[in-house]
């Protein structure tokens, strides 16, 4: 049996077939970000079986797209509306009293086009959702007091509104007016109307004038019961009886990896002997001193294949963490067999490190950072594989794709024979935000500097340049907290510390103040409910995101995380957002839905190891074509964003799009949607087919991108196909390298690598590389 077959067993039991189909109107092209004033809609109901379905834009529209489902015995439609005086119009027949009718618009606008929520209407019963408040002025930080005013794009409806953090409902202050803001605050509002379901929450938080800044939080806070933290002092033996226990809880990958169990390991700074810790499911390992070397572990941090279930492969090793300690192997060498979200960061591996599993099965791809490996590292069964601003001593294997920027002891630069694709340096990169114990006992945080093509890690010639910042500037975000305390801590100028633990947010976390740093450990997981967006990031300087797991709710969110207003177009080279070791999830856990995963508005944004995922096997009930919605997990419209480590998967749309100038990509892993019904279903706006998974805009005339790979495994049905997996404009500024294609255990195939260069993939899990482009 081959690798890939292997992997595909592993990787969890297949989507069923699904009977409808999604139906995509020809024209329709990749959404932008949205715009909710722009338009109005309504639903006017015929008869008893028959609704028309209204959409008047703002600015007159070229064209405008409803799709639609719950029409019993037909699936998803996807319709081009008929224009009439300015209104667009769309009849729909077949239904009958209690069928609900789910649909949004898509719409074009000056140009680009934009996609609307989703709205529903039942037959006989309920209305519309009404659309979702919007604030002007936005929320930000601002010199001196605003005065704020709210609308909905529903006409008719009332809004209802709270300036304390708390939830509005139907009993809450209505609005009437503009209303004034003088210091700083989170505006909540919803808008209702009779007949029509109330709209999500919106909020906007507004930092006014100059701030006392975060009321004083502890030095030393109690980090709850899912942190353990490791004293030198304490015996090897309650040490590894506590390990083992919380490996046994999280190590099973049938039980284990869709659970909410979340647990961190931090160990003080000294010296542990003897010292074993398995590393299982949702589980951050970290050394609490300024560098790594300041806690030694002469044992083990390891990964494998743990389970019988496994069969000596490491294809669903996801979610776990090893940071900033240095490790004597007991055998001479660690092992670290991972697969996707399992970041391996300023690590100090003083033997050999091997990154597969035991028994040499396969593993998917994986990320190292700012790390120190004595010895050789292996890769051996990797897929793809990415270093950055580290130092090996060697290095040895590759399959497909192994990609290095700014590391010593890297191979040369060979690919596709052998696939090795070496970069000198790293153009910018920083290294993340980290907790460490000082002199006094007392927690702080640890800030690096940003880099300019730097080449080994940040800590080789002493302390990683940076500075710190101490707890009591931050809030410990832990059991019991909400969306609303979130919020009233960023609001006063708060970082917040998320420790292991599910959070569900029924209003949008808001991210105003520049330098705010959010760090997570243990994987903690934001959960939006009720359709809002998980979290907003404002168009500033310096925001820092490490560690965070966002979870798609039930009800669709237009997007998880935003950085950046749309159109924001300030420079933040001095000072860029990052994004690191940030993680989303469409379905596995609950049955989620999201437009989009991560939507990148602000300029310079560091995207530094995310993995946007689309479950393809998950908890019962969780996955499906028309399940786990989602259609594409980054879209970037800032200019000149650097991706280091980019891994996304199976959306239904396009993986990534990228609209913004002077985009740069340094590794790109991703596989296509496993469960495509049909090809009438999936072919692109442009009318070919599929939807190439590494979109650049047709504007852009600037782009460069290295290391990257993109698999179909069409398993629902082999049939279907897509023309290219990477779309690009024709132009010199646009250019990639080592790139590549493949057909897993050949079910279904690409037939091109990049625009019409490369040919189809082959049978036998054979890729099709192409070294450079144009």
């Amino acid at each position: 049996m081959n690798r890939t077959l292997n992997k595909l067993r592993r990787r969890g039991p297949r989507l069923a077939l699904v009977a409808s189909a999604l139906l995509v109107a020809a024209g329709l092209s990749a959404p932008a970000a949205l715009a909710a004033d722009d338009y109005t809609q309504s639903v006017t109901q015929l008869s008893s079986t028959q609704l028309q379905l209204n959409f008047t834009p703002t600015t007159p529209a070229v064209y405008v797209d409803v799709h639609y489902t719950g029409v019993p015995g037909v699936g998803q439609q996807n319709v081009r509306m008929v224009n009439g005086s300015g209104t667009w119009r769309t009849t729909v027949n077949g239904l009958s009293t209690g069928n609900t009718l789910d649909y949004w618009f898509t719409y074009e606008k000056s140009g680009p086009q934009y996609d609307t929520p989703h709205f529903t209407y039942t037959v006989g019963g309920s209305s519309t959702t009404v659309s979702a408040p919007t604030f002007s002025p936005p929320g930000g930080t601002y010199s001196s007091a605003q005065t704020v005013t709210i609308s909905s794009a529903t006409s008719g409806a009332t809004i209802r509104y709270t300036v304390d953090g708390s939830t509005p409902t139907a009993s809450s202050t209505l609005y009437s007016g503009p209303i004034s803001v003088p210091n700083s605050r989170t505006v909540n509002a919803i808008a209702l109307k009779s007949g029509s379901t109330t709209s999500p929450v919106s909020s906007a938080s507004y930092t006014i004038g100059t701030q006392a800044g975060c009321p004083t939080q502890s030095d030393t806070p109690n980090f709850g019961s899912n942190v353990r933290i490791f004293d030198p002092g304490m015996s090897a033996a309650t040490i590894q009886a506590q390990l083992d226990t919380d490996f046994n809880n999280q190590k099973d990958t049938l039980t284990a990896q869709f659970a909410d169990r979340r647990v961190a390991h931090l160990f003080k700074p000294g010296t542990y002997n003897n010292v074993h810790d398995n590393v299982g499911f949702y589980t951050s390992v970290a050394g609490l001193g300024q560098n790594p070397g300041d806690v030694v572990i002469n044992g083990d941090v390891t990964v494998d294949a743990f389970n019988a279930s496994d069969n000596g492969v490491a294809l669903q090793n996801f979610w776990r963490s090893a940071e900033n300690l240095a490790v004597v192997p007991s055998g001479g060498s660690e092992r670290w067999a991972v697969a996707q979200a399992a970041p391996f960061r300023r690590m100090d591996v003083r033997g050999n490190l091997q990154l597969y599993p035991a028994s040499y099965g396969f593993a998917s791809g994986g990320y190292i950072a700012d790390s120190k490996v004595a010895g050789q590292a292996a890769s051996i069964s990797q897929q793809q594989w990415y270093t950055r601003d580290s130092q090996l001593g060697s290095w040895d294997g590759g399959v497909w794709n192994m990609v290095f920027s700014g590391t010593s002891g890297a191979p040369a630069n060979t690919f596709p024979n052998p696939p090795e694709t070496t970069l000198s340096t790293t153009p910018v990169s920083r290294d993340v935000p980290y907790l460490y114990v000082d002199g006094t006992g007392k927690y702080r945080v640890f800030l690096p500097s940003l880099r300019t093509n730097a080449s080994g890690p940040s800590w080789a010639s002493g302390s990683t340049p940076g500075t710190s910042a101490p707890m009591s500037q931050f809030y410990v975000v832990k059991s019991g907290d909400t969306a609303a305390s979130i919020n009233n801590a960023l609001a006063a100028g708060c970082n917040l510390f998320f420790t292991p633990g599910i959070y569900h947010l029924n209003q949008t976390l808001n991210v105003t103040k520049a330098n705010t740093t959010i760090l997570g450990i243990g994987y903690p997981t934001l959960v939006p409910d009720n359709g809002v967006n998980a979290m907003q990031v404002s168009d500033v300087d310096g925001v820092r995101l490490k560690g965070l797991l966002f979870d798609a709710g039930t009800t669709n969110s237009q997007a998880l995380l935003t950085v950046g207003q749309s159109g924001s177009s300030a420079s933040h080279a001095s000072n860029p957002t990052t994004v690191q070791d940030v993680f989303f999830r469409i379905g596995g856990a609950i049955a989620g839905k999201a437009t989009n995963s991560l939507i990148v508005n602000s300029a310079n944004t560091i995207i530094d190891h995310i993995w946007a995922w689309r479950a393809d096997h998950g908890n019962g009930g969780t996955v499906g074509w028309n399940t786990n919605t989602a259609d594409t997990g980054l879209v970037v419209n800032g200019a000149n964003v650097l991706a280091t480590g980019l891994f996304v998967e199976h959306y239904q749309k396009y993986q990534v799009i990228w609209n913004g100038q002077g985009g740069k990509t340094i590794f790109f892993q991703n596989e296509m949607p496993y469960d495509v019904p049909n090809q009438a279903s999936w072919n692109a706006p442009s009318g070919v087919a599929g939807y190439a998974a590494y979109k650049v805009g047709a504007n852009v005339t600037s782009h460069e991108a290295w290391g990257l790979g993109s698999y179909c495994f069409f398993d629902t049905n082999p049939a279907v196909s897509s023309y290219h997996a990477f779309e690009v404009p024709n132009t010199s500024g646009v250019k990639f390298h080592s790139l590549l294609s493949v057909s897993l255990n050949y079910r279904g195939t690409i037939t091109h690598v990049i625009n019409d260069t490369g040919g189809v993939t082959p049978s036998g899990t054979v890729p099709v590389n192409v070294v450079s482009y144009p």
